[in-house]
């Protein structure tokens, strides 16, 4: 393959002509190409010729690049085209002139909390959507995060990665280092990978950019791998408020590991509570910024420039700067149409040192009220007062007293700053700046809202321990809990906060009330009767269990319900027991012995005992010595008792 500096000026695929260099690789060299089709700029990611020998590398590239090619997200770099010249694969991508995370990283810029949040989120975006179509990138690192010219992360080489796994080719030593720091325990192991892979090595890659060093990165590539399986991410206070979501991205467990669209939303939540970051401090490309039809741009002119004498024009030419502008020049030149004569008449003189003075003075005049009103010179200087944390109204009176400019952003959410206070001023208080210079303020929208998480099949305790996950409170009144015919015992119904039921998401750090079930509604025990199967029967239909039991009964025949307990109409959960009584018939009593009692002594006795005197046999004033039955017999109680006296 010719030198990269060769190859410029060729043309790719009939219309991508190579206009310059952009950058090497060990796998590639990127150039900057003009589509003489579309007539824009693109980026051309041209492939060693090794690679084009390599036919299970080619058979991967091609499906690859028609995959990667449908790719259409704002956080993915889109791939316009690919093709192969003189055997060597090539991919045709935007053009971004932003440079990448490890420009940054290299010029020994760290990325603020805010910022990594939000480049973490875009990112995490972009993998979550070719995730989601079944691409995994494999090789997520600082050099495959580029930005374009507002600061927006683009992922770029989806499946080039695969396609080299597959490769017999070998990259160079440096080159796997460099892909090894970022690489998944998975990656370590020789394990089949899938999106989670990409998570940690974002995981790791957001680490260094907030930290300046890459975790468990070792001497050797070998040293670099084993040192991750199965350590958790190391804590760094560099880490600030992302230490918890960067660790459960990079955990070791590959199951319990966030997938990238959790940590999308992990890290967008948390930027929600964080200030609005500062513009990521990109370089712009001055190649890839140009304009491209080379027109001239305005340039203020120089001190010099401003005090220096206006040129003399003669013929539509301008003469040397240097020349002074003096009448006496003029004696030397050859006026056409005039008597030579005239040339030699004296002259008035001219005073050409008061008319040079003249014009330096009032160009030195002019100069001075350029610069005077660009810098303001004779406006006086304000220090910005301190107004984060004020209310709009004490920022917008004291920014006022201090005769500057407020121009309110749009407000964001804050866990710390109430709401209608500042939680942003640029330029930072004691700056020195001009009267009449703009201060931009934000405000707080006070605490953030937060999506209940659902609390299907949980009990009290499990829901409180949900919401706490979410920076929320939960309570369980017992005064609040009621009956539910379809959610069990002792499970969360619904939840209310401030009178809402079931809000979808409510404030950061709120308390939300558990309506907790007592399980389905009672139901009142029916009317039952006849036989204890019929009562059975009618009980067990109702959502009752059902247990027998005996009793005599003076009313109820024997084999017929007497009652039920709890008695009918009772309110009661289902699966309660009643209790079916059935009649015995009458109670029994024994016949008392009655020997030596009178008549009317043995009618008093057996009628307190529910029995009844029949005959009597003898003499009415006789006493007892008898009965039929005979004394200790039990009979049912109203039976007859027989008497015998003498």
């Amino acid at each position: 393959m010719p030198l990269p500096s060769e190859l410029l000026g060729t043309t790719l695929g009939g219309r991508y002509r190579l206009e310059s260099v952009l950058g090497t690789g060990a796998s590639a060299i990127v150039f900057l190409a003009h589509d003489t089709t579309l007539e824009r700029r693109v980026a051309i990611k041209l492939l060693q010729p090794a690679l084009a020998e390599d036919q299970a590398f080619l058979k991967r590239f091609r499906a690859e690049a028609r995959s990667v090619a449908a790719l259409n997200h704002p956080n993915v770099l889109r791939v316009f085209d690919w093709g192969e010249q003189d055997g060597v694969p090539y991919l045709v991508t935007e053009l971004l002139a932003g440079g990448s995370l490890k420009d940054l990283l290299d010029a020994g810029v760290r990325l603020s909390h805010e910022q990594a949040a939000s480049v973490g989120e875009q990112a995490a975006a972009g993998l979550a959507y070719a995730h989601a179509r079944g691409l995994v990138h494999r090789d997520v690192k600082p050099a495959n995060l580029l930005f374009d010219d507002e600061g927006r992360v683009r992922v770029t080489d989806f499946g080039v990665a695969r396609a080299l796994a597959e490769a017999s080719w070998t990259e160079p030593a440096g080159a796997m280092i460099g892909t090894v720091r970022y690489a998944s325990p998975e990656q370590a192991e020789g394990l089949s990978v899938d999106g989670k892979a990409d998570v940690y090595s974002l995981s790791l890659v957001l680490f260094e950019a907030l930290s300046g060093v890459v975790p468990f990165a070792a001497d050797t590539p070998v040293a670099t791998l084993r040192a991750r399986v199965g350590q958790p991410l190391p804590h760094d206070p560099s880490l600030g408020s992302l230490d918890i979501v960067l660790a459960q991205a990079a955990s070791p467990d590959h199951d319990t590991r966030l997938d990238a669209a959790t940590f999308e939303q992990r890290l967008s939540s948390l930027a929600s509570t964080l200030p609005p970051p500062m513009p990521i401090p990109i370089q712009i490309h001055g190649e890839l910024n140009a304009s491209q039809d080379d027109g001239e741009q305005f340039r203020a002119p120089t001190v010099d420039e401003l005090t220096m004498a206006t040129p003399v024009v003669q013929g539509g030419r301008s003469s040397s700067p240097s020349t002074p502008f003096d009448g006496d020049a003029d004696q030397d030149r050859t006026v056409v149409g005039q008597p030579r004569e005239t040339l030699a008449r004296p002259r008035k003189r001219r005073w050409p040192w008061v008319v040079a003075i003249s014009v330096i003075l009032a160009l030195l005049g002019a100069g001075f009220a350029v610069v005077a009103v660009s810098t303001k010179l004779f406006v006086p200087n304000v220090t910005v007062p301190k107004v984060k944390g004020d209310s709009v109204e004490q920022a917008r009176k004291a920014l006022a007293s201090a005769h500057l400019e407020v121009v309110f952003q749009p407000s964001v959410f804050s866990i710390t700053i109430p709401d209608g206070h500042v939680i942003l001023q640029q330029p930072k208080a004691g700056t020195v700046l001009k009267q009449g210079s703009t201060i931009r303020i934000v405000a707080s929208r006070g605490l953030p809202p937060v999506t209940v998480p659902s609390f299907a099949g949980l009990d009290c305790a499990a829901a409180q321990a949900a919401l706490t996950t979410v920076h929320l409170t939960g309570v369980c009144p017992p005064e609040a809990a009621t009956f539910s015919a379809t959610v069990p015992l002792d499970q969360v119904i619904s939840y209310r906060r401030a009178g809402v039921e079931n809000p979808p998401s409510v404030s950061y750090g709120s308390s939300v009330k558990l309506i907790i079930s007592k399980g389905p509604p009672p139901v009142p025990v029916p009317q039952v009767s006849g036989t204890f199967a019929q009562a059975e029967s009618i009980l067990v239909g109702a959502g009752f269990k059902v247990a027998q039991a005996q009793e005599f009964s003076t009313t109820v025949p024997s084999g017929q319900v007497t009652r039920t307990s709890p008695v009918v109409g009772t309110p009661i959960q289902k699966d309660t027991t009643v209790t079916v009584f059935i009649s015995q018939g009458p109670p029994l009593q024994k016949v008392p012995d009655l020997t030596g009692k009178t008549v009317a002594s043995a009618t008093r006795q057996l009628s307190g005992l529910g029995l009844r005197v029949g005959a009597v046999y003898g003499p009415p004033g006789g006493r007892v010595f008898q009965t039929s039955p005979a004394s200790g017999t039990p009979k049912k109680v109203g039976s007859i008792v027989n008497l015998y006296v003498r």
